[in-house]
């Protein structure tokens, strides 16, 4: 392949301010094919969460039908806080690399873009993102860093989680793959491995550099985000208490984004999530709260990538 055929391709600058400004993005006018490509996509996306649903839709309405709607209430409530915070973890990291987006317009590109996650195979919400943040002025390279960094980011404060909350004794062992992901984690390793592989690929480099502080802001929204994630949980399941109830879910989650070739983990978390319950719950319930928790998340990440779209399509009138 020439090198031409993978130069990046001219994108007008992001807005130097921080990520706090109040300048708003100002969007790049799309093809219609590229409209139709975007419109394809949220529709595939969709199908397949719809088919998530529907494939065990008994087993959920059991579920539900556990639980008062001040829980769901809650739970959904705590879900939303969580995905928030996953936005403003990738939101942190795209504004250190160079990019600030003002929050709406990032919270439009995080949310719609997750929803590809729902798509057999791991490149969609990364793809989606790429393209969506081009019309943003920020660099596919760019964005395929912040996503890519993400997942290092959950898996280490996950695991870190996963230890305090639910005991030494029985998860210790996890513990080992902290050294490694703390590594990983070092802005100086990071931004080695990231101009390595943008010269493999024939790429310009990174304007800028990856920052500690940027590092740590990060990681502090991504603790946040398991803390909302843990409330949810208890909502649906309160019997082993809070703390407990944070552990369970971050070591789930941290099972499902091991198996990152599985549409959104699917499967895996669930199955984890069960038998982490289990010293609280006996199997039939442990099954039941586990796809309860799946249904809401996924109707969480509707109503943010819905809300997040109203909201950017407002900015833009």
């Amino acid at each position: 392949m020439s090198q031409d055929a993978v130069r990046e391709d001219p994108v007008e600058p992001a807005d130097p301010g921080g990520p706090g400004d109040a300048a708003e993005a100002v969007p790049r006018r799309r093809s219609p094919a590229r409209r139709l490509v975007r419109y394809a996509f949220l529709a595939v996306a969709l199908g397949f969460g719809a088919w998530a649903v529907g494939r065990q839709w008994d087993a959920v309405v059991a579920g539900f039908a556990r639980l008062s709607l001040p829980a769901l209430a809650g739970s959904l409530a705590a879900v939303v806080a969580a995905l928030l915070g996953a936005m403003l973890t990738w939101r942190t990291l795209l504004a250190d690399l160079g990019s600030p987006l003002p929050l709406r317009p990032a919270a439009k590109v995080f949310f719609v873009g997750q929803l590809g996650k729902y798509i057999p195979g791991a490149v969609w919400p990364v793809l989606a993102q790429m393209e969506m943040g081009r019309d943003l002025g920020v660099p596919r390279s760019r964005s395929a860093a912040a996503f890519f960094l993400m997942m290092p980011i959950q898996l280490a404060t996950g695991l870190l989680v996963s230890v305090v909350t639910l005991g030494w004794d029985r998860y210790g062992w996890l513990l080992l793959f902290v050294p490694l992901l703390l590594v990983l984690l070092e802005p100086k390793v990071i931004n080695a491995v990231i101009g390595y592989v943008l010269r493999r690929l024939k790429r310009e480099p990174l304007e800028r550099p990856l920052t500690r502080r940027g590092m740590l802001t990060a990681l502090g929204w991504a603790l946040a985000g398991w803390l909302a994630y843990g409330v949810h949980l208890y909502f649906v399941a309160p019997q082993g208490g809070l703390v407990f109830a944070v552990g369970a879910f971050a070591l789930s989650w941290c099972l499902g984004i091991l198996t990152f070739v599985i549409p959104a983990g699917a499967g895996v978390r669930e199955a984890a999530m069960v038998v982490v319950l289990a010293p609280q719950l006996d199997s039939g319930a442990a099954i039941a709260v586990a796809l309860s928790s799946r249904i809401v998340i996924i109707v969480g990440d509707l109503i943010c990538a819905g809300a997040a779209g109203i909201a950017a399509r407002r900015d833009s009138v």
